[in-house]
């Protein structure tokens, strides 16, 4: 279908539904635009027609919260574009909205001015999703679900490879930060046309966005072969876009096997360990994740495989979220939390027991052990209720044959830092550490003539490092306001920087979470956020698609900066 139809179609999917529900254009809760119940000045000259209303904000681990700020709710692409000429003519900044499932401060950043600001909620309106069976495409407005998104494409025999496991999340929102999941071929597998085990910013065709078109903001549309386009995979929120067109693959029936009997030195031991090894299980199946709680012996460790036929000992499941337990927490592990935000750091090793525990007898009293049912169920397994916690850590990449030495640096590292504290008397850290694997951004992964990897994706190739084809996510979780969980993270940040580097692997920040720690609080070290992220994304790449040619195109079609915030500006001036 050509691009053109494609965006009448969000537009007019967008309108029937804006037609059908101007009644209930404001959300329960808020105060809609000239009601007595708004507490802050409204913003002037507003565009009408375009539902306004002041509302509370809050991110996934609510460490960021507002409790009044001007959202809006276009009813179709055009209204974005009048929002945009408005903020420009106004002098203000409008920020895009998906789920909120996120940690980074590229929406609203704590202490900042807002009154200036304007929050525009893509997934009321903006969320219209066709697919394109004759190419194996689909294209989905900015605040489609990726859930919604899946769902249309299984029904249309087609699906993705890799995944992140939330599946609220808005497809704008994670194609902005480059969200991916936890999979890569398994030895000898030869996956389907269509299929890329980077990115989701990898699996994009062409985009639409409001950007500055020398006179206005205007909707233009940038296909895979432009390097225009190549920013715009992933952009950190420095544009907005309305519509996306993705590729996708023929679907699968996968098997989900959970073990929660293997010790994690066994399972993270070196390259070449006998015995049931992360390693071994990314050999077999390519697609693994373990989650090892704090103070205790045996991760959880999940293993996805390929399996056109149900196994006989295997459970079959119609729809994603097949671990309620995480979503259900007893009572003593909310016990257990509040002491932990009282400050009663040192309850950290009953913490992890207790959850390994609920781990355990969930997977059996649920039958979770063993799963069977199409991709999409199986890939998807954390619900807005499962247990908000903030997060440190980033993207090791590396070679394929490095992923054992990886994963084992760090966990010895990590068991040892967490002895030492807690032979001190100090427990910053008392959430799990989670350990995933996904491949890079190949562009020949891409069906239609690309430009190029997404820019600033953290698993864009380093074409000096041809073998570095493999992403190692480690990441270590934590009650939000713990004490001394913050210095912890920096301690971890500074460390895998320095340990993985040079000619065997190198350090990202994985955009969505926490990085650039200062001892007190994330996004505050201005050295890393000025100069040492900027520098990961110019070494090894080309001088002409870089960190700086990025921030280029960025301030090209956005030159008055209303796509932006404080931790933006001084990210990417």
């Amino acid at each position: 279908m050509p691009e053109l139809n494609r965006r009448q179609f969000i537009a007019a999917g967008a309108g029937a539904i804006a037609a059908a529900s101007v009644l209930r254009a404001v959300p329960a809760g808020a105060a809609p635009f000239g009601s007595a119940d708004t507490t802050i000045p409204a913003p002037p000259n507003f565009p009408a027609g375009i539902p306004l209303y002041q509302q509370r904000y809050q991110n996934w681990s609510k460490e960021i919260i507002l409790d009044a700020i001007w959202t809006c709710s276009p009813t179709s692409p055009e209204d974005v574009v009048a929002l945009a000429n408005w903020a420009h003519a106004n002098g203000y900044r409008i920020r895009p909205r998906g789920a909120m499932h996120g940690w980074t401060p590229l929406t609203i950043v704590n202490g900042e001015p807002i009154d200036r600001t304007v929050l525009v909620d893509t997934m009321v309106h903006l969320n219209g999703i066709v697919v394109h069976p004759g190419d194996s495409t689909v294209t989905a407005g900015a605040g489609a679900t990726l859930e919604a998104i899946l769902q249309r494409l299984e029904d249309n025999g087609l699906g993705w490879a890799c995944v992140p496991a939330p599946g609220v999340l808005s497809i704008a929102g994670a194609l902005a930060v480059d969200a991916h999941g936890a999979a890569l071929p398994a030895v000898g597998e030869s996956p389907p046309v269509g299929t890329t085990f980077g990115s989701l910013s990898n699996l994009i065709t062409s985009l639409t966005a409001v950007v500055w078109d020398g006179t206005a903001y205007s909707l233009r549309t940038f296909d895979r072969s432009e390097p225009a386009i190549l920013p715009l995979l992933a952009h950190l929120g420095r544009t907005f876009l309305t519509s996306v067109t993705l590729q996708a693959s023929a679907n699968t029936r996968m098997r989900c096997q959970s073990y929660t009997d293997i010790g994690w030195r066994e399972m993270f031991g070196v390259p070449g360990a006998p015995g049931r090894t992360f390693e071994s299980f990314l050999d077999q199946t390519g697609r693994a994740e373990a989650i090892w709680y704090p103070f205790t012996e045996n991760p959880w460790l999940k293993v996805w495989s390929i399996s056109p036929d149900k196994p006989p000992t295997a459970r079959e499941v119609t729809g994603p979220y097949n671990y309620p337990f995480s979503d259900n927490l007893p009572e003593i592990a909310s016990d257990l939390i509040g002491q932990l935000t009282a400050g009663n750091t040192f309850i950290a090793p009953a913490f992890g027991q207790v959850f390994y525990g609920t781990t355990v007898a969930g997977l059996a009293a649920f039958g979770s052990y063993d799963l069977w049912g199409w991709a999409k169920d199986l890939q998807f397994y954390i619900k807005p209720s499962t247990l908000l916690l903030t997060e440190g850590g980033g993207a090791v990449i590396t070679s394929r044959s490095n992923v054992a030495q990886v994963v084992h640096d760090f966990t010895v590292w990590f068991e040892a830092r967490v002895a030492y504290y807690q032979s001190i008397g100090q427990y910053p850290i008392n959430g799990p550490v989670e350990i995933r694997c996904c491949g890079m951004d190949d562009p020949s992964d891409v069906v239609v003539d690309s430009a190029g990897a997404p820019t600033i994706s953290a698993m864009r190739p380093r074409p000096d490092h041809p073998e570095w084809d493999t992403a190692v996510w480690l990441n270590v979780l934590g009650v939000p306001n713990t004490p001394g969980m913050f210095a912890f993270y920096r301690e971890m940040e500074q460390w895998m920087r320095a340990h993985y580097s040079g000619a065997w692997a190198t350090f990202r920040p994985e955009w969505s979470k926490g990085w650039a720690f200062s001892p007190e609080l994330p996004y505050k070290d201005a050295e890393v956020i000025e100069s040492i992220l900027p520098n990961t994304y110019r070494q090894g790449v080309p001088n002409s698609d870089n960190w700086d040619t990025a921030r280029a195109t960025y301030n090209t079609l956005d030159p008055h900066r209303i796509y932006s915030n404080t931790l933006i500006d001084q990210l990417l001036p």
